[in-house]
């Protein structure tokens, strides 16, 4: 980063806090660092998540990595690494060895929040709750009635039903099941289905879920005809996690069987 004073052109010879840009011009550094070692190497901001099942090739990559960083002259306290662990929490999850799973500190605050008396209050309960909505079957659909209120111009009527939803959303997360490991390429199933609410979708590997993903359908959407949702179901599952179906065997399953000829012609393994 370069600014200009009257006395001359100046440039931070180290990351400055507290500028708009600092975080974003950081995390592209880091990025462009460790591009080449995204298979065992996972980097936000100034955290680094060094992870791999087998020990020997663990230690090869720890040298890999201390050595990038004092090779592009990246300094870190030492008293802030862990090293050798075999459960770690992270950015608000728990991983371990056999799945990942909800932060309970977290979930401890989503259990104790209080009944919202504004908008405001529903945001912030939603922003948080969201964070993990790939823990939770059809969040969209649950979450419909309270997002209702934060509409603009809508009034703020708390009824049974966003009482209901309220409840719901928090006895799914603090009671969230531990999701399995992504485990190569093989073995991809998704579940896709448009209900009346919204979408919802199930991404599976080997039998073992992997996420959950929902959306409340857009103000067109809503003028569409069944095979039509269906279709926007399957397209949206597709486009969310095309960072892990792309090129490889999926299959996919939805409950409207008009589908099944059209992309039959196009040689997908729909059911």
């Amino acid at each position: 980063m370069v600014f200009r004073t009257w006395y001359g052109h100046y440039e931070f010879l180290v990351m400055s806090f507290g500028l708009t840009n600092s975080p974003m011009a950081f995390m592209d550094l880091m990025n462009k660092v460790f591009r080449n070692l995204d298979m065992f190497v996972i980097v936000f901001v100034d955290d680094l998540l060094i992870y791999l099942r087998s020990k020997d090739e663990h230690i090869d990559h720890l040298r890999i990595v201390l050595q990038i960083l004092k090779d592009e002259q990246l300094f870190a306290k030492f008293s802030r690494y862990k090293f050798w662990l075999r459960s770690i929490t992270f950015h608000g999850y728990i991983i371990l060895s056999k799945g990942i799973e909800v932060d309970p500190k977290k979930m401890d605050v989503v259990k104790n929040w209080p009944r919202p008396l504004s908008s405001s209050n529903i945001i912030s309960f939603l922003d948080l709750t969201g964070y993990y909505r790939r823990f939770v079957e059809g969040f969209s659909s649950i979450a419909s009635p309270l997002t209702a209120l934060i509409q603009k111009k809508a009034k703020f009527i708390w009824s049974e039903t966003c009482k209901k939803s309220f409840q719901e959303l928090k006895d799914r997360l603090t009671s969230a099941l531990v999701f399995t490991l992504l485990e190569g390429t093989n073995g991809f199933v998704v579940y896709c289905n448009a209900s009346r609410i919204g979408l919802g979708y199930v991404l599976m590997q080997n039998w073992k879920v992997l996420a959950y993903a929902s959306r409340q359908y857009k103000i067109h959407e809503k003028n569409y005809p069944t095979p039509d949702l269906e279709l926007v179901a399957v397209v949206f599952a597709s486009k969310i996690w095309r960072h892990h179906l792309y090129g490889v065997h999926v299959d996919v399953f939805i409950d409207h069987k008009s589908l099944h000829y059209v992309f039959k012609q196009k040689n997908l393994n729909l059911r």
